[in-house]
């Protein structure tokens, strides 16, 4: 630094150092200490006004190449490719429209042997349905898709065991379907959702985003539930909404018309105006209820007293 002049360091003999002669290895680590103690608050400073810091301390961070391949794109009112061939959890070759029909369907697309995300995502999925009054076989079906062709019916047949004891309702089991196949019908459904994935062959796993889905009797794509925590009463209206209003009850149907689904939050949100035309055509109805009400009462005491019956028997009474 300009104008700073470094002392001049003399070390003192020691034990190792032959008297009368200079320690230089002393000396050298006393400037050195010193250099530091002194320059240190500059380099600091230099950082704090947006000076790079040595890599060592600020590593470049840089989003993951294969990440741009992933991605959910939600396709509302899309055809499901219900022609595609696929392997039931038993082996049995079945189409996908096998699973449509009569109920609406909840989808997920996993693989089995994914190591963290995938399990998040049919667990939510389970227990948001484990909450609902609708039965799995009866009232909805439940279809799983393994994103990776290598997996077999075996692996297929184990998860849909663990999540039907999950589900705790042995009696649905033939709403459940664990599907594998072939890579051209793998992504024939994942086009047709919108579920962008890729394989990272450095880790030997698949990215992939987190959602759920679920699908018209038709096999339309009805509606996306995005992460690994699905509200019950969302998926409730989504399910009733998907069956054209088969399922559920006049409270649903009154609750649907006040909430809207968001695509951009794959919830269902309180609708605004709908909301208020609701709360004053009740409040108009209540005041005509009270104010009929009202004048019906005061007719029957109107005519009670000039009623001569009345007054006889007040007479008698008399």
């Amino acid at each position: 630094m300009k104008g700073l002049k470094m002392p001049h360091l003399k070390a003192r003999p020691t034990a190792h150092c032959a008297a009368g002669r200079t320690c230089r290895s002393a000396g050298n680590f006393t400037a050195v200490l010193l250099a530091t103690v002194l320059f240190a608050p500059a380099v600091v400073r230099a950082q704090g006004m947006g000076m790079p810091a040595p890599p060592e301390i600020n590593p470049v961070s840089k989003k993951p190449a294969i990440l741009d391949k992933v991605g959910i794109d939600q396709k509302i009112g899309q055809q499901l490719p219900l022609d595609a061939v696929f392997k039931d959890e038993t082996g049995r070759d079945v189409k996908l429209g096998a699973y449509f029909g009569t109920r609406p369907v909840v989808m997920a697309l996993a693989y089995y042997e994914c190591p963290m995300l995938c399990s998040q995502v049919i667990n939510g999925m389970t227990g948001a349905l484990k909450t609902l009054s609708f039965d799995a076989g009866k009232d909805f079906d439940v279809i799983v898709i393994s994103i990776n062709p290598v997996e077999r019916p075996a692996l297929a047949a184990e998860k849909k065991a663990t999540y039907l004891k999950q589900y705790a309702r042995p009696q649905t089991a033939a709403g459940w379907h664990f599907l594998t196949g072939t890579e051209p019908s793998i992504k024939a459904v994942a086009s047709a959702l919108g579920f962008r994935y890729a394989y990272d062959d450095q880790i030997g796993q698949y990215a992939h985003g987190a959602a759920i889905y679920v699908a018209t009797p038709q096999g339309i794509v009805a509606r996306y539930f995005l992460g690994v925590e699905f509200p019950p009463t969302h998926l409730r209206y989504a399910l009733v909404e998907a069956s054209n209003n088969r399922l559920g009850t006049i409270a649903d149907q009154v609750l649907l018309f006040c909430y809207h689904y968001d695509p951009a939050t794959g919830k269902y949100g309180v609708a605004i105006l709908r909301a208020v035309r609701i709360g004053g055509v009740l409040t108009v109805a209540a005041f005509l209820t009270f104010l009929f009400v009202s004048l019906r009462r005061e007719r029957e005491r109107n005519g009670s007293v000039n009623d001569p019956r009345v007054d006889a028997r007040l007479a008698n009474r008399i």
